[in-house]
């Protein structure tokens, strides 16, 4: 996790992400410090729960008013690291090495370290686990189609880690095409949450049957509860290996006490209160954490 250092409402991503709101935008100093202290908070919450947390102190130059949200520029595959093209150039800033090293120090496995920012002189991109929500027991990597995540790098992301890609076309309320897929779903060892109403009629059966296929229980979700960041979520494990389902608490409010409860046959849940990240981000808790192991 990167602990934001200008934390803002971002006009260059806003353009490709519906989740955004810019009411209030310009209270710049005062939406930076609560969303620093907004971050702390989670962090404690964590690991309190016993989930082991790194911490990566963000620079103060180049001004990086996403960088709370490292899980769309790395992923980490125990051999190797990749490395990700993402769209707004300001968001490039955030693919730091020296935030590897720290990381290798901590003990975090890099190996081989596989840059695929090439793409962006194409003006083709992937941006991590945002872009792909990823189903590592069966090697899966579920992505919806959009200007952020290219198929030509889906298919260079699977050459290089073994996966298959199911890709797919998810829209919002307004017919555009969903930003990241990982605002529309998210895949437990034992369940999916996912908002199958995003999803074009004619894809719903394909997406459905490869999730219940993989021994998946399908909790659906609304299109209000997606906007409600209720399919940005991640699995965890505690130090005892228990699992654990990590949510904002807008997410769990906006969940029925019926979705609540298949989760918790599997999951404890943790909520963690993020409004300010939320509100001017446009990602919740899922984009705030990217999984090292």
């Amino acid at each position: 996790m990167v602990r934001p250092k200008h934390f803002g409402f971002d006009q260059t991503t806003a353009s490709s992400n519906s989740f955004q709101n810019e009411d209030g935008a310009d209270a710049v100093d005062e939406i930076s410090h609560k969303a620093i202290a907004e971050f702390d908070t989670a962090v404690s919450e964590l690991r309190s729960n016993g989930i082991k947390v790194h911490v990566i102190e963000d620079t103060d130059n180049p001004v990086k008013p996403n960088a709370v949200f490292p899980n769309n520029w790395v992923s980490f595959h125990g051999d190797k690291t990749l490395l990700y093209p993402m769209l707004a150039e300001n968001r490039r800033w955030e693919r730091r090495s020296e935030v590897l090293k720290q990381l290798e120090h901590e003990g975090v496995a890099i190996g081989e370290v596989i840059d695929l920012s090439r793409f962006e002189t194409e003006e083709k991109f992937l941006e991590s686990t945002g872009s792909m929500v990823l189903d590592y027991e069966h090697e899966l990597a579920y992505a919806c189609l959009s200007s952020r995540t290219d198929i030509d790098v889906i298919e260079e992301f699977c050459k290089v880690t073994g996966f298959d890609a199911f890709t797919f076309d998810a829209f919002d309320k307004e017919g555009l095409s969903v930003y990241h897929t990982n605002v529309i779903m998210c895949i437990g060892e034992k369940y999916a949450v996912i908002c199958l109403d995003s999803i074009p009629e004619e894809e719903q059966d394909t997406v459905v049957e490869a999730l219940e296929t993989t021994g998946h229980e399908i909790i659906p979700l609304s299109m209000d509860q997606m906007y409600a960041f209720a399919g940005n979520m991640l699995e965890v494990l505690d130090g005892e290996g228990n699992s654990v389902l990590v949510m904002s608490s807008t997410a769990f409010n906006s969940l029925s006490e019926d979705q609540k409860d298949t989760i918790q046959r599997y999951s404890k849940i943790l909520s963690v209160d993020i409004p300010t990240i939320e509100k001017y981000g446009g990602g919740s808790v899922r984009c705030m954490m990217c999984r090292v192991s």
